[in-house]
């Protein structure tokens, strides 16, 4: 019965181990704000369509981003959202 705990615990803190290295994995991904597309921008956590239409929008009037922070210059993306998304933003 012990051996049977044991092995039940084990399992389940592996699992939660998996889950949260995904969870990390999924975070890194980089998105770069002068080629991405509406789709591309919208997996940026708090971009939704309308909001990744005028980061389109935006740069193509003004030409590329020169910095991750110029992101912030478009309607609809405040600090928070600029906060929560900056280790995922490149620009290249």
């Amino acid at each position: 019965m012990v051996r049977r705990i044991v092995t039940l615990s084990v399992l389940a803190a592996l699992l939660s181990f998996a889950s949260v290295g995904h969870v990390v994995g999924a975070a890194v991904e980089k998105v770069n704000i002068n080629t991405a597309s509406v789709k591309e921008l919208q997996k940026l956590d708090g971009i939704g369509r309308g909001v990744a239409q005028r980061i389109v929008e935006y740069r193509e009037a003004n030409g590329p981003f020169k910095r991750g922070e110029d992101l912030r210059k478009v309607e609809g993306v405040g600090a928070a959202t600029w906060e929560r998304n900056r280790e995922r933003i490149v620009v290249k």
